[in-house]
Parts: C-alpha cells; structure tokens; sequence
C-alpha cells in the first residue's frame, strides 16, 4: 500500500478494528487452500504483456494473493455469478471489504469494481439487524440499510454498506467452493495509501467478522495457515493460504507459541522473549523483562517493528558479525542498516525466541532490496508501544492459527513448493 521504494525504504504501517458472524453454507468440510503469488506472476490480473515475455507461462493457481508492494492480496470471487476481487490479506484487520460501484470519491482502481446490483446472491445488512450493532462506526439509511465506517492505523478508511454476499473459492481438488452469506463491507468511498492494484481488503484477524471466523462457523474450528513465498521470488511462484483441515501445521520441526490475545481480540498478539544472532541473545528488553503478548504477527505489514532501544542493541550485533562495512553515503537509505552488495548476505542466522518457539530467519527473510545492489535491514524501532512481526520475517515459514486452541505454529518451510 503505497509507493514500493517508499514502502521498503521506510517501513510504513497498516492495520487494526473489530466485529459479527452469519451462518454459512460451503460445498464440502475437509479443507481447502488459496495461493499467495507475486503481482508479476502470468496468473496475477495485473501481469501484463511485457512481463509476459520474460516468463514462462504456467498452469496457474486456485486462488491467489499477489504480493503486492510487500503486502499479499489473495483472490475472492463475489456474488452470483462470481467476480473475481483480489484484496490486501491482513491479519492485523477483520473486515472483509471490496470497493463497489458507485463509488465516489475512491482510490484509482484498475480492475473493474464490484457491481453488487448484477449478483443474485447480493444482500444488504438491515440497520436494525444484530450484525449491524455489532460494526463499530454503523449508522443508517432511510431504506434501513447499515452502513459502516472502518478505519486502518495509517488513516486509510472504507465506508459503505455492510452486505451479505456468495464468496467462491478454488478448493485443492480443483472444484469449486462456495461459501454463502459471508458478511463484507460494499464499499462505496474508500481513501488512504490503497495501490491501484489493491481491490478492497481481506481481514484474516481474530474478531468475529473476519474471514476466519466466519468459515470457522462452517468447519466449527476457526484456524487457517500461511506460507509466503520470500518477496523477491520467481514470478511464477505462489504461497498458499488454507482453512479447514488443510490448515494443519504438523510434522518435524514445528515449535508452538501461545496467542496471548483475548478471545475475539482482532489482533494475534504473542510474546517475544528477545532474538539471537548467531549464538549471541539481545533480550527484548535490556533489564531482560518483558510483558506477555508484546508483539503481534501482522500480514499485512512488510517490516518488522520493535522497540527502540531493543533495534539498537540488536543493530550493534548484527552489524558486528558482518564483514561488510554499511552504506552510509546514500541519503536514500535514511537511518537504516544497509549495504552495497549484488546478492543477499551470507549471514548472520538470527532467531527469533518466542514463548517456547525458537524460529530461526535467514537473511532472505531479514534483509530486502529496496533497490539495486543495496540489501537493508528489514526491520525497524518503534516508540509507540506497538510492535509487529511483519511479513518479511514471516516468508518461507508455514505459519498455523488456531484461535480455539489459542496457538500460533511455526514450521520452516520452502513455501515456493507448496
């Protein structure tokens, strides 16, 4: 969500909000998956032409999410018959949104909106209905429709009537899978820092209006898993997302943490202990006391935030066990960590200790190319007092949420093979 050099440059932040669930149909209960893929893949609506010449063509995902300015948008088919709508993943949000014509006073779109008046299955909340209450930011019309108003931590904001609509998914069999009546914002005035790219926003967080919960209310288990694919990745190459028994994070090499969030609470909060690099531990904090939950694990932003004095610390080791020296002669780069290298560096391992899970990150998913021949520190110091995991760090880890068990697993993975 925003310019690609600004955003990896300076690490901006998404996300946040809450709300309410329906009942829900679906065509079978054993689990299905959507793929993760780069917004360049042949399989992405926004490959275009020239892209195409430079890759190979390929069979092409079920359902996808493109990475998108270091964000993921994964495809959702609307109404009846479907329209394809691919929107931001975000488990740091629960609304489901895409942008809906008419729409006044929107973010440049490229792909057609969503036209709810041609969907037979399309259904707009009462005003007076339960669902509605339950939307922070509702208010009504005099035809009794609800609408909402819902916001994101960097000031963007959907506004629009709160609906009931049809959502088809591609399964891992290859058929179809129809959810019914999974409630999403239509929304009809939408501003902030969307990429044309971008058609609306697929929250994935822990409230009861989240994607998750509402296919939770079919499966009677509310869980899904990820795997991203590591930004810079062959463009035909996707990751995946799955709910239902698919979602399931077993085998060798899988380490589990608590959630430390409230039943309900929207964002999946655990507890970081501190990160070693190499053999060497940085606590999390420097009296090496730490409160539980002190970080949550966010989809929906690249970098990874901690707080200041922690980054420092962690800076000063990182750097010591380098051989490079920093670019510091470039007034692109800022204050951040970087430096002048044609590929990713050799090292150093850095793992990340979370309550009983030790997850160990390699410099793919530590260090990003804002821009050519330069790799920089993907993460960032904070003093806001909220603190994320961000994607980067999440890449080629399945990573499992169990909202019932109140668990977060982890599994290293190369999640271009998924």
């Amino acid at each position: 969500m925003a310019n690609i050099l600004c955003f990896l440059l300076h690490f901006l932040v998404l996300s946040l909000l809450l709300c309410q669930t329906p009942q829900i149909e679906a065509k079978n209960n054993t689990g299905f998956s959507v793929q993760l893929i780069h917004k360049n893949s042949p399989n992405s609506p926004f490959f275009t032409k020239s892209l195409q010449a430079q890759t190979r063509d390929s069979n092409g995902p079920f359902s996808r999410v493109t990475s998108n300015n270091g964000d993921y948008l994964m495809k959702l088919s609307l109404g009846t018959p479907p329209v394809d709508m691919y929107g931001l993943v975000d488990t740091g949000s629960d609304l489901v949104w895409a942008q809906c014509a008419p729409c006044h006073g929107c973010y440049k779109q490229k792909n057609p909106m969503f036209q709810p008046q041609r969907s037979k299955t399309y259904q707009p909340i009462r005003c007076d209905s339960e669902q509605c209450d339950s939307i922070f930011g509702n208010s009504c019309n005099p035809k009794n429709k609800c609408f909402y108003s819902y916001s994101y931590a960097d000031n963007s904001v959907t506004n629009g009537v709160l609906s009931k609509e049809a959502v088809t998914f591609s399964s891992t069999n290859g058929d179809p899978f129809v959810v019914n009546d999974i409630i999403f914002g239509c929304g009809h005035s939408n501003t902030g820092t969307f990429n044309e790219n971008d058609m609306g926003m697929v929250g994935m967080g822990g409230g009861p209006l989240s994607l998750v919960s509402q296919i939770g209310n079919f499966y009677g288990k509310r869980r899904f898993s990820q795997c991203l694919v590591p930004f810079h990745t062959d463009p035909h190459i996707s990751g995946t997302v799955s709910f239902g028994e698919a979602s399931d994070v077993s085998g060798e090499g899988v380490v589990t943490t608590p959630l430390a969030s409230e039943d309900g609470q929207t964002l999946y909060m655990v507890t970081l202990e501190g990160i070693s690099v190499g053999d060497t531990f940085v606590p999390f904090n420097s009296s090496e006391m730490f409160s539980k939950g002190n970080i949550m694990i966010d989809s929906g932003t690249p970098a990874t935030y901690i707080p200041q004095d922690f980054y420092n610390r962690l800076v000063e080791e990182v750097e010591a066990q380098i051989s490079l020296l920093p670019a510091t002669d470039d007034p692109d780069l800022g204050t951040q960590l970087c430096y002048r290298t044609e590929r990713n560096l050799e090292g150093p391992i850095l793992t990340a200790h979370f309550e009983g899970a030790h997850v160990q990150l390699t410099p793919t998913q530590t260090f990003i190319p804002p821009k050519d021949g330069v790799f920089c520190f993907a993460m960032a110091g904070a003093d806001d007092g909220l603190y994320i995991f961000g994607n980067f760090a999440q890449s080629n880890i399945l990573i499992g949420f169990d909202l019932d068990r109140k668990t977060v697993s982890f599994k290293p993975t190369d999640c271009t093979k998924q």
